[in-house]
């Protein structure tokens, strides 16, 4: 059938946003189509359909047809496809900011003046931007902090209209960290941003026991996400909790197998599942997400609680050969979805050295490095052929010392930048997080043309663009990548998001401890909760906080409920809020190093200074060849550490002292287990929570709502224990027991009749 160029005045709606004026086409039985006359495409008319001549060769090509399936489309574009093209494909932006600040790793210029000086506006593309889209075709965007929801979709189609008129047409697929938690201050969580509803996280989630709930908000985010020009989500994180001294453990789920499983599903289908007139096919369509699953195989079991985004925590080691247990919730429940879209469209590897787990090549290596765990594993016994991306930066070189924060090409920091990207390649990774840059890749690409031939490398090349356009096929961005500003407005942050957001918050929290049923306080009596001292302190990126002292919640909301007052005597009862105990060194200290130590300390989850007795003699595993390599063993026995945040529980005694006999309740924002045993005894009552809105708490301790949330992990009874348990094992930990006989063990928890013990309780256990 004849193609012909549609007289575009007759059939489009104009809608100005900013700068660019973005047309919409709608097709009878089709989909809507969004384009903007600057990029110069036109649109075609076949068989009474409209399709977006992307290439611009005047004629209807099948990655252009929406008529087709997505895996057609998506092979016939990737053939089109030069090397360089593909290069770009691979490459997932670093952290980029909306607008760029003037410092940091995120900093961006406009017409080569910094945002402040530059006279441009917030939605504007930075000239770094430019060059990596223009440039080195890069089309996956990873957007941090936003303004403003309004900002976000301006950016949004800034970015598409000026990608759109080149090269294939190819509409960018943006993503994002997790940027719902009620808690927005986790360094490596860039998220953060804009006024967004705000739900539970990780353990917080967890600790409500409901995939449902998990669910729901995955549809709600989506909602806000597809809203906010996101069609890519970096979560969820369903690494299992086994290991209670991880920097990053309080944002999984659990450190039960199969609480974790359902959670990861449920969350996976709330996200990628479209509904009514939103669906393409296959359950996706224009309100899905794309879930990055993370991290392959399971980055939990951390030797001594270190984390990998460091030298000194590239190991995970598995004492208690349980190392199947971790793949559970990836092959159980990320790759077995109840909906329709089946399994979770990508997938990153952590990047930790999953030591002496390939058992083929003997290999040592980190995880996005390994041929066993990407190929042979994932893809092979798996079966699992959708996205895989490396984590940030694990091509680049690593920092002068193991507790430096750089890049983390771990087991591979002998082999030069483009010589890892080769071996992520021949691993059966698809994509480099964190590399604007093409070049890298194109000089791997050179590299398997000399090992295995042109051929074999433009297939290889190929297989990877067609698994990663899928995933912007699947969502419906070839054919219409633009937002809507006023509805973008309209729908991130909206009433009934929030409500929901908020009571799950409130379902989140658990109350360990209620001593002659202190709570809850219905009567308007006087408060008196103390200040909060947070010492200074270095963030993970070496940047320095001031110390302070605040209150630690906005005495207005408290108000509401009752009186308060600066004197303890004058008081009816105290909330002390606290966090977790943390210690800023988390593991490593160079200052141990430089007199005379290997640099490794203990990680304490008690506040009291704390000795490593019970440590391992000998490090299961060690080495770094290149920046520490006289060091063979990261034992830290009998070395000593103390919480940074001490003063807490001194806050808690002298609380406890001045009310003098009357009740104190204690508030716990806890990001990991910790011992319970040093100030239990100095309370009435104690709430935790996992980094929820303090006001939540009070809410609870009004009896606004009844407690209802359950500890996803295990709370241990003291530092023994923690040292004795196994990496690799969830539940081996003997747990607290408080003075009204109560164990603090996984499952538990109280509501105002006592013990839970419901369906949940039944379902999930040790």
């Amino acid at each position: 059938m004849k193609n012909t160029v549609l007289n575009i005045a007759a059939l489009f709606l104009s809608i100005t946003a900013f700068s660019q004026t973005i047309h919409t086409v709608t097709n009878a039985k089709g989909p809507t189509l969004g384009y903007t006359e600057e990029s110069g495409v036109a649109i075609l008319t076949v068989g009474g359909h409209k399709f977006k001549d992307l290439n611009k060769n005047g004629k209807l090509d099948q990655y252009e047809d929406w008529r087709l399936p997505v895996e057609q489309r998506a092979k016939d574009l990737a053939s089109k496809m030069s090397i360089e093209q593909i290069a770009g494909l691979m490459l997932y932006s670093a952290h980029q900011a909306v607008p760029a600040p003037s410092e940091g790793f995120r900093a961006g210029k406009y017409n080569g003046k910094f945002f402040s000086e530059s006279g441009a506006k917030a939605w504007d593309l930075t000239d770094q931007q430019k060059k990596f889209l223009k440039d080195d075709n890069l089309r996956h965007v990873l957007v941090t902090t936003l303004q403003s929801p309004e900002v976000a979709a301006k950016w949004n189609n800034n970015l598409q209209a000026y990608i759109e008129g080149l090269g294939l047409g190819i509409p960018a697929n943006n993503s994002s960290d997790p940027r719902h938690s009620a808690s927005v201050t986790a360094e490596f969580n860039e998220g953060a941003g804009g006024q967004i509803s705000l739900w539970p996280d990780g353990l917080a989630m967890g600790a409500t026991f409901d995939p449902e709930l998990v669910k729901k908000f995955g549809n709600i985010a989506a909602q806000e996400y597809r809203a906010l020009g996101i069609s890519t989500a970096l979560s969820p994180q369903i690494d299992l909790g086994t290991e209670p001294r991880w920097y990053r453990i309080a944002y999984v789920f659990s450190e039960s197998p199969e609480l974790t499983t359902d959670m990861a599903r449920g969350y996976i289908d709330g996200f990628q599942t479209s509904f009514g007139k939103d669906v393409i096919k296959n359950g996706w369509g224009y309100k899905s997400v794309n879930a990055m699953v993370k991290h392959w195989p399971g980055g939990g079991p951390e030797e001594g609680g270190r984390d990998a985004h460091w030298a000194m925590g590239k190991y995970a080691v598995y004492p208690g050969n349980n190392f199947q247990t971790h793949v559970k919730p990836f092959v159980e429940g990320a790759f077995k979805l109840n909906g329709s879209t089946k399994e979770a469209s990508a997938v990153m590897p952590y990047y930790t050295i999953s030591f002496n787990q390939d058992t083929k090549n003997g290999e040592n290596v980190g995880n996005g490095f390994s041929k066993y765990l990407i190929t042979d594993l994932l893809r092979g016994k798996y079966d699992y052929d959708g996205v895989v991306c490396s984590d940030w930066l694990i091509t680049a070189d690593e920092g002068k010392t193991p507790g430096t924060f750089a890049g983390k090409p771990w087991g591979v920091e002998k082999l030069s930048v483009a010589e890892r990207h080769y071996k992520i390649l021949e691993a059966g990774v698809d994509q480099f997080g964190g590399n604007n840059d093409k070049e890298p890749v194109l000089d791997a690409y050179k590299m398997g043309v000399k090992e295995h031939g042109e051929k074999y490398m433009r297939n290889r090349f190929e297989q990877s663009a067609v698994r990663l356009l899928k995933n912007i096929f699947r969502t419906g961005l070839f054919e219409n990548p633009y937002v809507e500003v006023e509805e973008t407005k309209k729908i991130v942050g909206n009433p009934e998001f929030m409500k929901a957001g908020y009571e799950a918050q409130v379902k989140s929290v658990v109350m360990l401890k209620n001593k002659s049923n202190a709570l809850p306080i219905k009567e308007r009596k006087t408060v008196y909760i103390p200040k909060r001292y947070s010492p200074a302190a270095f963030n993970w990126w070496a940047v320095y906080t001031a110390p302070s002292l605040s209150y630690p919640i906005d005495l207005e909301f408290v108000k509401k409920y009752y009186n308060v007052t600066d004197d303890p005597a004058k008081a009816d009862f105290a909330i002390v809020f606290v966090q977790s105990p943390y210690s800023e060194e988390a593991g490593y200290s160079d200052v141990d190093v430089k007199d005379g130590g290997n640099g490794y300390l203990p990680i304490s989850l008690q506040y009291e200074t704390y000795t490593a007795t019970d440590a391992r003699e000998k490090s299961i595993a060690a080495g770094d060849p290149v920046v520490a390599p006289n060091i063979k063993d990261r034992s830290y026995k009998n070395k000593t550490t103390t919480a940074s945040n001490f003063t807490d529980l001194q806050t808690i005694q002298n609380t406890q002292k001045a009310m003098n006999g009357k009740p104190v309740i204690v508030s716990v924002t806890a990001s990991k287990p910790m011992i319970f045993s040093e100030f239990e005894k100095h309370s009435d009552a104690i709430l935790v929570n996992f980094n929820v809105s303090n006001q939540a708490v009070v809410d609870i301790i009004a009896g606004k709502y009844e407690p209802s949330g359950l500890l996803p992990l295990q709370m241990p009874k003291d530092m023994k224990t923690v040292e004795t348990q196994k990496e690799d094992v969830p539940f081996d930990m003997v747990p607290y027991t408080d003075s009204e006989g109560h164990a603090y063990d996984f499952g538990y928890g109280l509501n105002w009749s006592g013990v839970i013990k419901d369906a949940r309780t039944m379902k999930y256990t040790r």
